[in-house]
């Protein structure tokens, strides 16, 4: 079985990755049982923000690398909190801090101005200096509510009511959630290419 370094140490990334590669012959590791540390996120994109992570993870492993950068974009917000949205609130990870300011920001916006999208890209990289990462990127379009509804899922999802949908993210049975979501069919894009990572 391939084993394949996931550069992230967000727990719900690494769950749901696990669940979309649970039937390929790939073993997915998170970076923090080889010892790797976050990088800072200085990319001025999600595609830099991406390529950095996979790049420091696998100089310190020596393994083939999946790096997921992703967030939330608010159009209302022009934008935000897009590629802060781990640390919206200042701590990074804090989903409670930064869903809240999130409502704050939206108070008083009526439902035709809360749209909003998550955006994933993912990096797969063979090896540290590889010159032609494989990339790709998908979004899933929704609004925000009002108030947060569901208990599955992380960060906005109890806040994100997805197009097509009576019931926010963290409300959906978690395998239509695997069709659906912005990071399912970025890593179905990547499949072809797991397949032939050395």
């Amino acid at each position: 079985m391939q084993r394949l370094v996931l550069a992230s140490n967000n727990q719900g990334k690494l769950v749901q990755l696990r669940n979309l590669l649970a039937n390929t012959p790939v073993e997915v590791v998170a970076q923090v049982q080889l010892g790797v540390n976050e990088i800072e996120e200085t990319g001025l994109s999600f595609v830099e923000n991406a390529l950095l992570k996979a790049r420091h993870a696998a100089r310190i492993t020596g393994l083939p690398t999946l790096a997921d950068d992703s967030g939330l974009c608010v159009s209302k917000l022009h934008g935000a909190p897009g590629l802060y949205s781990a640390r919206y609130a200042g701590k990074h990870g804090d989903d409670l801090g930064n869903n809240t300011k999130l409502l704050r920001e939206l108070e008083g916006v009526p439902d035709a101005q809360r749209a909003a999208f998550f955006i994933c890209m993912l990096a797969l990289i063979s090896h540290a200096d590889d010159p032609a990462p494989q990339l790709a990127e998908a979004r899933w379009y929704g609004r925000i509510l009002h108030a947060p509804r569901g208990t599955q899922g992380f960060g906005y999802d109890p806040l994100f009511l997805p197009d097509g949908q009576q019931v926010s993210a963290a409300e959906l049975d978690s395998t239509l959630k695997n069709r659906l979501s912005h990071r399912a069919r970025a890593l179905a894009r990547l499949l072809p290419s797991l397949s032939t990572t050395p």
